[in-house]
Order: structure tokens, then sequence, then C-alpha cells
């Protein structure tokens, strides 16, 4: 199984994955988990990852722009499957053992990790499959 993870923060992800469980399947090969910066698909001088709600509104969201170029480039490659397509978030469906059965049974997923106030709605309206929490917590 491919696992990729879409982020603004790689260092924390891939610090997580080198240990227990997940580093011990990684090592063995069981799954291959690749970690992305989202600010590599940016294209100002900043690296820019994130606006101000169109419309307006409070907090700043991720931009379309390149969390769509990094999702095609991710997931669209002509050797690669289809990755099921998951945006981790508040708003998202409650993760469960059935959800996370049905996953582990498909060859490719990817990870976007939803931060600040949350993701432009053009990305979720085209590109993403569905959205999962993983809990009710702060």
């Amino acid at each position: 199984m491919r696992i990729d993870i879409l982020t603004l923060f790689p260092d924390m992800v891939s610090g997580a994955l080198n240990h227990s469980i997940v580093g011990r399947a990684i090592r063995s090969g069981v799954v291959d988990i690749r970690v992305h910066d989202l600010r590599q698909w940016t294209t100002d001088r900043h690296r820019t990852a994130d606006d101000v709600p169109f419309g307006g509104g409070a907090g700043m969201v991720l931009k379309a722009e390149p969390l769509m170029q990094a999702i095609s480039d991710i997931c669209d490659g002509p050797l690669t499957e289809r990755a099921e397509r998951i945006l981790l978030c508040p708003q998202g469906d409650v993760l469960s053992q059935a959800t996370i059965a049905r996953l582990a049974a498909l060859p490719s997923i990817l990870l976007v990790c939803g931060h600040y106030e949350g993701i432009d709605q053009r990305v979720l309206d085209t590109v993403v499959d569905e959205e999962l929490s993983i809990g009710d917590y702060v």
C-alpha cells in the first residue's frame, strides 16, 4: 500500500512516522509512505500556501492553486493508480474501524492535511473524494 501525505509541516509528520508500529511497517516494506511539502507547489518567492477566504471571513484558508497542482502531480502520474483523495479536517466523518478497513484495502491513498480555517472550496468540489476527522477534540 502507498500512502502520500500532503502537508505544510512535513518535518513534523516525517518525524512521527519513524517510530512504533508505523515505523516497523515502513522498514519492513508493508507500506510506502511519502510525505510532501505543499510549499513545493507554490509559485511566489515567499512560498505562500494560504490566503484570506474569498468573500471575507475569519482566518486563512489553504489556496486552491498549489493544492490542486500538488494533488495532480502526486496522484495522476502515468504509472500511478488513482489514489483515494482524503482531506483530514474537523468537519469530516469521524474515522472509524470500518473506514480504516475500507481504506486499507485500497492500493493508494492521499491524505491532505487541513490547516487554519480550512481549504479553498474549489479543491473540495473538484479533487477531494472524502473528508475525514480523526475525532472531536481541540
